[in-house]
């Protein structure tokens, strides 16, 4: 089968991006470190143009399989609260994102951690050890605080961000995005997701549903899942916090979807937030009264999720760029191998 182009998920409609973006008000920043065997970086999600530590949005995260090293996904499932932006980067760097988070939520709030309460940083990692050399710890403050600088609405994908150093299905892996349309009665709704892709054995990849993995695979040696994938959904349909958490786990439909079998070695994890409306920090300050989407109706939703999160992956692995990093080591592209397979 010929492929000029990723397999399209699914039979909703995309947003105008097809991208996690689609969701109003949400922007994307990246910076990107590749410099020898330096090849990492740092994505960071911005759910609102409002400060997120006064105005933080209903959020749920599902663990699929726990081998990661990701902050805040603790307090995020007590409370059901995002008070932060979502910051993605190596396993390495996670707690020096976490601190850029905290001061830069200092600064807009000086009061957090002495009259106000701390704030819960929400950093989610993959290891990108192979291409890059995580030791070195190359990622700063300074980093965090440009991709947030950069956030805006059309969304790079690939090898860019968290996502430089990613690799998937034993090719070069990253950052992807996609979004799906639902209508819900009278009501209109978006699900966009985002991934960062650092996971899969090549011979189970399934393709838009073709085992192409098992054409690709001769090229390769046998190996063991140990990698990860982050899979962030977000929605503007008025969900709560377990409603949210019901969402997330349906991101671990469109995983299983490209082939993975939540392996020991990976940190499968999905975070979900809403848009639909904010929780105010000030206790004194009214909660809101929102009518959340009834229960019944919520598969169109969970079918976006599966289909945004899966369409996600595909274009992490179709747009990405060959890297060669860390002690030589190299990952070609989906698109070249395939190219070479014609």
């Amino acid at each position: 089968m010929m492929h000029n182009a990723p397999p399209r998920i699914g039979s909703l409609p995309s947003g105008q991006r097809d991208a996690i973006t689609d969701v109003a008000g949400i922007t994307v920043g990246h910076t990107t470190l590749a410099d020898g065997d330096v090849q990492t970086g740092v994505t960071v999600i911005h759910p609102h143009a409002l400060d997120p530590f006064q105005h933080k949005l209903p959020a749920a995260a599902a663990i699929i399989n726990g081998f990661g090293k990701s902050v805040g996904l603790m307090q995020l499932t007590e409370l059901g609260q995002l008070e932060t932006p979502i910051a993605l980067t190596n396993t390495f760097s996670v707690h020096a994102v976490a601190q850029a988070q905290i001061a830069q939520c200092a600064r807009t709030n000086p009061e957090i951690g002495r009259e106000l309460s701390t704030v819960n940083a929400l950093v989610l990692e993959c290891n990108d050890g192979y291409l890059n050399d995580i030791q070195h710890m190359a990622v700063t403050a300074q980093h965090y605080e440009q991709a947030c600088t950069y956030a805006g609405v059309d969304v790079a994908q690939g090898a860019v961000g968290a996502g430089r150093g990613m690799s998937s299905f034993q090719l070069k892996g990253g950052i992807g995005t996609a979004s799906r349309c639902v209508t819900i009665g009278a009501a209109h709704y978006t699900v966009g997701a985002l991934v960062l892709a650092n996971y899969g054995v090549q011979a189970n990849l399934l393709w838009g549903g073709e085992p192409l993995g098992q054409r690709l695979a001769a090229q390769q040696p046998a190996t063991v899942e140990k990698g990860s994938i982050i899979m962030v959904l977000a929605t503007d349909a008025p969900l709560d916090s377990r409603q949210l958490g019901r969402l997330a786990l349906r991101a671990a439909a469109g995983l299983a979807r490209t082939g993975s079998v939540y392996g020991h070695g990976s940190g499968d994890i999905a975070v979900a937030f809403s848009t639909a409306y904010t929780l105010p920090q000030a206790p004194d300050a009214p909660m809101p009264a929102v009518a959340m989407v009834h229960e019944a109706k919520l598969d169109g939703l969970f079918q976006a999720a599966a289909d945004s999160v899966e369409q996600s992956i595909v274009h992490a692995l179709w747009y990405a760029e060959p890297v060669t990093g860390r002690n030589g080591h190299h990952r070609a592209t989906l698109r070249e191998v395939i190219n070479q397979k014609k």
